[in-house]
C-alpha cells in the first residue's frame, strides 16, 4: 500500500469518527437493540484465530478462552498477584526444581469428562513431546515459552502432579497462570484432533456454543461449574473492526460493552448519559520492531537514527490524547524491576541524519513498514503508522507502509521477511521474565523475538534473572537488562497504553485487570 493512500485512509478514518459520534450525541437516527438481560455482547477489535488456549496468538483470544479455560493457577481479580486455581495446593522443593501440584477433585470439563492428574499431564505432553499422538495437531504459540523450563510432568496419583524443571525458574507459578497454560479435555482432543480449536472444551465458567466466522462466538454459562457460577447466561464476542463502528454499537446499545476506544471518542462516550469509561493502567508497551537480520537494520546505528528521528511526545498527545503515556522501556514504570536510568532517545532529527550518513546512508534509506489495520492491545495503529511516517521522512527515512488484516500480520511476521513493524507486547504480570525471556532471549526467534535479536551476553543475564530466589538480585538482573536493549534498539518503545473500555451505564460487574483480561463472569444488566 503507498504512503500517499495508508495517510488518506488515517486522516479519513479521524474525520469519518468524529463527525459520526457528533451525530450519534445529537440523537440523530439513534434506535437501541433490544436485548435480553441475561445476554452480555462485547465489541472486540480483532477475530480470535483460534480458541485452543496452547495455540492463542493475542489478547482478543485471551479474552474469550479465559472465560472457558483455567489453569492450575490464576491471577487475582484487578491484580496480577498468583492464587490457586485448579490445583487447591502446591509444593516446592528446597531447590526450585520439584513443583508438587493437589488438584482440585469432582471438577469436570463441559464434556463431561473428570479433571484429573491425567489431565494436566496431557495438556503439556501434547506441547512438550513430538511424539505425542496430539503434538502434530497444533502451531504451538506462547506455550513454547512458558513450558520451556520443564523436564517432565509425572502423575503421582489421580490427584496430585509433579512438575520437574530443568532449572530453577522462579516465575513458575506465573507461567502457570497464562492462558497458554490452561488445561484442556483429552477426550475433546483426541475426538476433534485439528478442530479442537473451533470447538475447545474446557472447565470455565463458560462453555462455548457457537461460532460464526466473520461475525461473533457466543458462549453459554456452564452449570455445572464448580466455583462462583456466571452471572450472564451468554455471552457474545462480536468482531468490529473499525474504532467508529465499535462507538456506534455502544452508542446505539447494540453491545454492552467496547474494547480499543479511539482516543478521540472517550469525551463523547462519556458525556453520553447512558454511556460511559472504564478505565485501568495496563502492563503494556507499543514499539517498532526491527528485524536485525534485514539489510541495513543490522547496524545498531540505524535502529538508533529511526529512534532518534521519532517525536513519541506529539503521539502521546496529538493522536492517543491522553490514553498512554510515553515509553522508554520495556518495563512499565511503577513496577517492582523497572528501571529509569537507561539511553532515551529525544526527537533529534539532526542526530538522526548524522547516525545514517556515518552508517553508510548520507542521502537516507528506504524501508518496508508493516502496520496491523486493528488488533489486541495496538491501539489506533493505522493512525499512528501514518504519523510515524511522516515523521522518518523528516530524517530521510523513506517507509513504504503495507497495512495489513491482523491475523494474517501475525503469520507474516512469522516468516522472518518483515523489516520495520509495528506491534505492542502486553505482559500480563508484573514479573519482567515475561518480558525478557520472549522478546530479547535468542532462543524465542522467530517467534515472539520477532526483532531476530541476539546478544549472548543479555542471555546469560535473562537465565540468571529467571532462576534466582532473591528478589533484590532479580531486580538488578533486570535492571541491566534494560540497559542493554535501550542501547542495542531491537525494538523501539513508543508507549504504555492505558486501557479505555467503553461501557453501558447499566452494564455492572465488570472487572478489568493490568492483564486486559476482560473478566465479564460477574457482569449484568441493572
Amino acid at each position: 500500500m503507498t504512503d500517499r493512500f495508508a495517510g488518506t485512509r488515517g486522516a479519513v478514518r479521524v474525520g469519518l469518527l468524529v463527525l459520526m459520534i457528533s451525530a450519534l450525541g445529537a440523537g440523530i437516527g439513534v434506535q437501541a437493540a433490544p436485548r435480553g438481560g441475561d445476554t452480555v455482547v462485547i465489541g472486540m477489535e480483532a477475530e480470535p484465530p483460534n480458541l485452543d488456549p496452547q495455540q492463542y496468538s493475542g489478547v482478543h483470544s485471551m479474552r474469550v478462552i479465559r472465560r472457558m479455560f483455567e489453569g492450575l493457577t490464576r491471577q487475582k481479580d484487578e491484580s496480577t498477584q498468583v492464587e490457586p486455581g485448579l490445583a487447591e495446593s502446591w509444593t516446592v522443593s528446597p531447590d526450585g526444581l520439584v513443583y508438587t501440584f493437589k488438584v482440585r477433585s469432582g471438577i469436570k470439563f463441559h464434556d463431561g469428562t473428570l479433571l484429573d492428574a491425567n489431565a494436566v499431564k496431557f495438556t503439556f505432553d501434547r506441547v512438550l513431546n513430538k511424539e505425542h499422538a496430539a503434538y502434530k495437531w497444533g502451531k504451538w504459540s506462547f506455550v513454547v515459552g512458558n513450558t520451556a523450563m520443564i523436564r517432565s510432568v509425572e502423575v503421582v496419583d489421580p490427584t496430585t502432579v509433579r512438575f520437574t524443571l530443568k532449572f530453577p525458574h522462579t516465575p513458575f507459578l506465573v507461567r502457570l497462570a497464562d492462558v497458554s497454560t490452561s488445561i484442556v479435555s483429552p477426550k475433546a482432543v483426541m475426538d476433534l484432533k485439528e478442530g479442537f480449536p473451533n470447538q475447545p472444551v474446557g472447565t470455565g465458567a463458560f462453555r462455548f456454543e457457537s461460532w460464526d466466522r466473520g461475525n461473533r462466538i457466543v458462549l453459554r454459562r456452564s452449570e455445572q461449574y464448580w466455583s462462583t457460577k456466571g452471572r450472564p447466561e451468554r455471552l457474545v464476542y462480536r468482531f468490529i473492526i473499525e474504532p467508529r463502528a465499535r462507538v456506534t454499537e455502544l452508542l446505539t446499545g447494540n453491545v454492552d460493552l467496547i474494547v480499543a476506544v479511539h482516543p478521540d471518542a472517550v469525551a463523547q462516550i462519556e458525556a453520553n448519559a447512558k454511556t460511559t469509561v472504564h478505565r485501568q493502567t495496563g502492563i503494556h508497551f507499543w514499539y517498532l520492531g526491527l528485524n536485525n537480520d534485514r539489510g541495513a537494520l543490522f547496524d545498531k546505528r540505524v535502529r538508533q537514527a529511526i529512534a532518534y528521528a521519532l517525536d513519541k511526545e506529539a503521539i502521546a498527545r496529538d493522536i492517543l490524547k491522553g490514553t498512554a503515556t510515553v515509553a522508554h522501556g520495556p518495563v512499565n514504570p511503577g513496577t517492582w524491576a523497572h528501571e529509569p536510568n537507561i539511553k532515551k532517545y529525544p526527537h533529534d532529527p539532526a542526530r538522526a541524519k548524522a547516525l545514517l550518513s556515518e552508517a553508510g546512508f548520507p542521502n537516507g534509506l528506504e524501508i518496508a513498514f508493516w502496520v496491523p489495520e486493528s488488533g489486541s492491545g495496538m491501539q489506533v495503529p493505522v493512525d499512528m503508522g501514518t504519523v510515524i511516517q511522516a515523521q522518518l521522512a523528516r530524517a530521510g527515512i523513506r517507509a513504504k507502509i503495507t497495512i495489513i488484516e491482523w491475523a494474517a500480520f501475525l503469520a507474516r511476521l512469522r516468516t522472518g521477511e518483515q523489516e520495520m513493524f509495528a506491534n505492542s507486547w502486553l505482559a500480563g504480570t508484573e514479573d519482567p521474565d515475561v518480558i525478557f525471556s520472549f522478546l530479547f532471549h535468542s532462543s524465542a526467534i522467530p517467534f515472539p523475538n520477532r526483532a531476530h535479536y541476539r546478544n549472548p551476553a543479555l542471555d546469560k543475564i535473562i537465565e540468571e534473572a529467571r532462576s534466582t530466589l532473591d528478589v533484590r538480585k532479580r531486580t538488578e538482573l533486570y535492571r541491566k537488562a534494560q540497559v542493554v536493549v535501550t542501547e542495542d534498539v531491537p525494538y523501539i518503545y513508543i508507549d504504555h497504553d492505558v486501557q479505555i473500555v467503553g461501557v453501558r451505564r447499566n452494564l455492572k460487574g465488570l472487572k478489568l485487570h493490568p492483564g486486559y483480561d476482560l473478566r465479564v463472569n460477574t457482569t449484568y444488566h441493572e
